[in-house]
């Protein structure tokens, strides 16, 4: 019998298949060597695995160069339209994997000894768009702080600074030549000549590069981040005596702008600081987007465009939620103070020029900044934004008059106390396409929040719903799934993930269900290695592997997950001589750092596992464990572990979710609502495939609309709830503490927007049943394979080439660029 192949060799397998180049496993060694040398100015005698990553990573990259170069070369001669996307929030992970797997590099690597740690990497999106030959950019902040590490210290999340560039980063290169000055406050003049903003204070933007690999086309894309630098004059010309030295410390306050990324945590909090950065990522891309379409040929500056009204055909900007909003008004400024052309001719320029993707329905989620703030920081802004709604509103007012309680509800500013601008309705008005995430969300948003807009333009909102990259999230991550796959159906789903519709072929075939259970088996052992070295806790690897992976938030309902854990311990307890399907029940995720309620949820989830964890009447039978410090590179090591994914936010409050599909596609069944994407997996794998529960949304709103949600009823009425409140309620799970837990059943109990009581029945039930077909691994295997073979429709390339066509107008294209060794054609 042979010997089952690491992930190491499986990789190599699938990488090497036909493919020939750079993999000259002596050049590589080289050139790892030099690195090792001349870079890092080591030996191996005191050299690291911080070392040897670096050394690597170098020598990956220099495989990349000569691509990038060309890349931007072609695009220069082919002139094709640009495609600019503006995130306040791209993701880190492992960038040295996801680009030796696009470069085909990874089987020669074999020599080189490396540990990947987190580093600055695209999102699935610009991984697509460079695998789909768009000529696209990212653009955001070089956060000094990324999101913070998270410590669980005696059961409490403490945040920890994620300090990442401490060692530098491999992948990124400095590009002080292209840096840009951006303006805060000041005020303006209104001369003959048009509009001045004067008296402002600079801020420089120096950009960062990093290259966005293609999957095999030898098309590298470039990620800018932008990082704030005082210029060299900062508060130089109003200093008196003795006044340089402070003059030279006060520099730190404005490069503050990119010292830290604010946490996602679905809740509005207006910080001078946030709007800062919001402006800052969104002045300096502008000015590149501008130079880029007037200039002509690679490396000229010379100015060849002039003619604004073709930015349409040439620029396409996506903004990615509303916190990029600030382009809208900032293309304004440009195209009218600066270029001079009239107001009409600059909107109609603008509208068709931008495009913005909504992410969340939770009101309290919206940006509204208020006018004051934006008076002091951005003068000219606020006036280029009432002029914009003053004309909106007399459109608005012509389409439907008389209604004037429709002008109030569809200003850009809203009125009362504190007047705000509301920055959701400046994207929405100054954007020719809007769109949510999922279908669900899409509908959710024309019907609720954004109806007005709709009943005005119905013609200007869509769909795009999410996807992700299968070159990290299935190749990279899950070798061996990868590799099982490819023998059925070939290589080519990787880059058309719709193929994997083949595998229904093999639903009956014995091999085949034998060969994802074994990979499946492989993975959990793998991870509960990885568990009892990080965790110091031993796990039953039969048992099913029951993730929850996600920011902890009232809405994602991790207290419904709590109350099933406290449930099945209960059971287990009563009649423990019963034969129970093992459970290993895995959560993870970050509390924003003033979310109070979320950090409650953290302790009482630690309280629970140490209850549980350590009762021997228990046993192997149910663990609770919390991932501490949840990201990317644990996620790549957990979910090809999965069995069961939880997916259970109160229906019409998840906008997509995309961890949903990355189990999918792992080979995970899901339990969830019928809320975002979830709902679309559903009709892709057969609604009988997933375990679906509770309220949909329809059910939701005939709640609100009729006699509420009281949570009393269900405490009264089901006794294994009433338990387990009585329990969280009494101390049970903090003996020293008996009230640890007051806030959180006093807000289950009377102030929860959620309903969490309301789905409990049909949670449970459903959980049963998922325990159920567990004792059949044929079956439950049967059931992987459909999930499997129907995530064609989640892979970002979908996505992306959805975008492309429907929102900017540009066609993507499979086909290879000539290497650099070759010639342009």
């Amino acid at each position: 019998m042979s010997k089952p192949l690491s992930d190491h060799d499986r990789k190599k397998q699938i990488s090497v298949r036909g493919l020939a180049g750079v993999e000259n496993v002596a050049e590589l060694k080289l050139a790892f060597n030099r690195h090792l040398h001349f870079t890092l100015v080591k030996d191996r005698n005191v050299a690291s695995k911080r070392d040897y990553y670096f050394a690597l990573a170098n020598t990956v990259r220099d495989h990349l160069v000569g691509r990038w170069i060309r890349t931007q070369q072609y695009y220069y001669e082919k002139d094709p339209k640009r495609v600019y996307y503006i995130s306040l929030e791209f993701y880190m992970g492992r960038t040295l994997q996801n680009t030796m797997v696009n470069l085909a590099l990874e089987n020669a690597c074999d020599e080189a000894v490396y540990q990947v740690r987190d580093v600055q990497c695209s999102p699935c999106f610009l991984d697509s768009m460079a695998s789909l030959g768009l000529a696209a950019y990212g653009y955001g902040i070089r956060y000094e702080f990324g999101i913070f590490n998270q410590k669980i210290v005696n059961g409490w999340q403490v945040e920890e600074a994620d300090d990442w560039l401490r060692y530098g980063n491999p992948w990124e290169k400095a590009r002080p030549e292209y840096m840009r000055p951006v303006r805060f406050y000041g005020r303006t003049e209104h001369t003959p000549d048009g509009v001045k903003w004067v008296d402002t204070q600079v801020v420089l933007a120096l950009p960062y590069d990093t290259p966005i690999p293609g999957y095999r086309n030898n098309i590298v894309n470039t990620m800018r981040l932008w990082s704030a630098k005082a210029p060299c004059d900062f508060n130089l010309k109003d200093f008196n005596v003795g006044g340089y030295i402070q003059a030279v410390l006060d520099r730190n306050l404005c490069e503050n702008i990119s010292r830290v990324l604010y946490p996602n945590d679905n809740f509005f909090e207006g910080k001078e600081l946030r709007l800062k950065q919001e402006y800052f990522v969104v002045a300096a891309t502008l000015q590149d987007i501008v130079r880029r379409f007037k200039a002509s040929k690679f490396g000229s500056r010379e100015i060849v465009r002039t003619d604004f009204a073709h930015l349409p055909n040439k620029v396409a900007i996506q903004l990615n939620d509303t916190h990029p909003a600030m382009a809208i008004p900032e293309l304004m400024r440009v195209l009218v103070d600066e270029e001079k052309l009239d107001w009409d001719k600059a909107w109609d320029v603008c509208v068709r020029t931008c495009a913005y993707t909504n992410h969340t329905v939770l009101p309290e989620a919206l940006e509204r900044w208020p006018i004051d703030l934006f008076q002091h920081l951005l003068p000219r802004h606020l006036e280029i934004i009432f002029e914009i709604n003053r004309r909106f509103l007399q459109y608005v007012a012509s389409k439907f008059p008389g209604d004037n309680d429709r002008l109030r509800r569809m200003s850009l500013i809203e009125e009362g106390g504190c007047k705000k601008v509301n920055m959701a309705h400046l994207c929405i008005v100054g954007s020719h396409a809007v769109n949510g995430v999922a279908r669900i969300h899409s509908e959710i948003l024309i019907a609720t929040l954004f109806k007005d807009f709709y009943e005005l333009d119905p013609h200007k909102f869509q769909n795009k719903t999410n996807g992700i990259t299968p070159r990290r999230w299935l190749v990279m991550c899950n070798p061996g799934l990868a590799e099982v796959i490819a023998e059925r159906i070939g290589e080519e789903f990787v880059r058309d993930l719709d193929q994997l519709k083949k595998l229904l072929k093999f639903i009956n075939d014995d091999a085949f269900i034998r060969d994802i259970a074994k990979i499946k088996q492989e993975n959990k052992l793998k991870f509960a290695v990885h568990l009892e070295e990080h965790y110091k806790v031993k796990i039953n690897p039969q048992s099913m592997f029951d993730f929850q992976v996600k920011r902890i938030h009232e809405y994602k309902r991790q207290l419904l997950n709590c109350l099933h854990m406290i449930t099945y311990y209960n059971r287990i307890k009563k009649e423990p001589n019963k034969h129970w399907t093992p459970r290993t029940i895995m959560v993870g995720g970050k509390a924003a750092p003033g979310y109070h309620t979320a950090k409650m949820i953290i302790r009482l989830i630690t309280a629970i596992g140490e209850v549980v964890n350590h009762d021997p009447v228990i046993g192997d039978r149910l663990k609770v464990i919390f991932l501490e410090n949840y990201r990317v590179t644990l996620a790549e090591k957990a979910i090809p572990s999965a069995d069961l994914s939880e997916q259970i936010s109160t229906a019409g409050t998840e906008a997509s979710g995309t961890g949903n599909m990355k189990f999918m596609l792992n080979g995970a069944l899901t339990i969830g609502t019928m809320d975002g994407a979830n709902v679309e997996m559903a009709e892709e794998a057969g609604e009988k495939n997933l375990f679906i529960f509770g309220m949909r949304v329809e059910d939701v709103d005939a709640m609100d609309a009729g006699k509420g949600y009281h949570a009393s009823e269900y405490y009264n009425r089901i006794p294994e709830l009433k338990q387990a409140m009585d329990q969280i309620a009494g101390g049970f799970f903090s003996h020293k503490q008996p009230d640890l837990f007051k806030e959180l059943v006093d807000l289950l109990m009377h102030h929860d927007r959620f309903k969490v009581f309301a789905d409990y029945e049909a949670y449970i039930k459903c959980q049963d049943k998922v325990n159920e077909l567990y004792k059949n691994p044929k079956e439950w295997t049967k059931m992987v394979i459909h999930n499997i073979a129907g995530c064609g429709k989640f892979s970002s390339d979908r996505t992306i080439s959805q975008y492309a066509r429907e929102i900017w107008g540009v066609e993507p294209s499979l086909e290879k660029i000539p290497a650099p060794d070759e010639q342009l054609k």
